[in-house]
């Protein structure tokens, strides 16, 4: 995808998050999230909105650790949120392509990284305030909202670029702990696109490629929206189907969480 596509992302999705989180209060539980309230959910992806424009605005070379949360709550939290997010927006928008600062996965340059990871970020992130409204997740679930207006928000090929950087970037990372002393190929199939991936699990962190490469053991199958989700835990285990062996599915499901450190 392009740069573009992916800052038109982050700017709706980083929209939506502040509309559900406004609709559904500070206090409601995160059902995806658990133990977080939607407080909670403002404060970290606030954080991370800002730690990353950071990067991009005053061109870091190496790690610059994050701000921390701040202690606002209620109408003040939310404001805080949106403009966090309304500078991030701005930040790379503006960047030029030539921008040089510290990224912790490849990209074709540093603006391409901040644009893809914090549109798939915010767009996660906007899934868990969906849940605190007592939704569904799943594709359409939202009676409220209309046809277009979901497939804006997760349209089949921003959802495959996300899985894509969740199988060929975060976990392909020495911190991925989904490893088993037991090998075992993992196929992910979207019904509604071309793409495909094979994972290879083993004791050290897993090596995704895009196609299917030989046998697979075990292959998830389902739209791009339901794997990515589904990927990602936001989605419950049934939500796509799992044929051959079962035990690599579950394997992803109990290890991949992906937590801020």
């Amino acid at each position: 995808m392009e740069i573009t596509a992916h800052i038109e992302f982050l700017a709706r999705e980083g929209e939506l998050l502040a509309e559900a989180a406004e609709k559904a209060g500070p206090g409601a539980p995160v059902p995806t999230c658990p133990g977080w309230e939607v407080r909670d959910l403002l404060r970290h992806t606030g954080m991370v909105h800002r730690w990353a424009t950071a990067f991009v605005v005053e061109g870091h070379t190496s790690y610059h650790p994050d701000g921390g949360e701040p202690d606002l709550d209620g109408d003040a939290l939310l404001e805080w949120f949106r403009d966090g997010h309304r500078q991030l927006v701005a930040a790379l928008t503006e960047a030029p392509d030539t921008l040089e600062c510290w990224t912790f996965m490849p990209a074709p340059s540093p603006r391409a990284f901040w644009a893809r990871r914090q549109a798939h970020e915010t767009t996660i992130h906007r899934v868990d305030a969906w849940s605190a409204l007592g939704t569904a997740a799943a594709p359409g679930a939202v009676s409220a909202r209309t046809a277009a207006e979901v497939a804006l928000e997760m349209a089949p090929e921003m959802a495959a670029d996300g899985i894509d950087e969740l199988l060929c970037g975060f976990h392909a990372r020495e911190k991925s702990r989904v490893r088993t002393p037991e090998p075992g190929v993992l196929r992910v199939r979207a019904t509604d696109t071309d793409d495909v991936w094979t994972v290879r699990l083993s004791a050290g962190p897993p090596r995704a490629t895009r196609g299917a490469e030989g046998a697979a053991d075990c292959e998830l199958r389902g739209t791009a929206e339901q794997l990515y989700l589904t990927l990602w835990n936001r989605l419950p285990a049934g939500t796509v189907a799992v044929t051959g062996d079962k035990r690599l599915a579950d394997l992803w499901r109990e290890n991949s969480a992906v937590t801020w450190s």
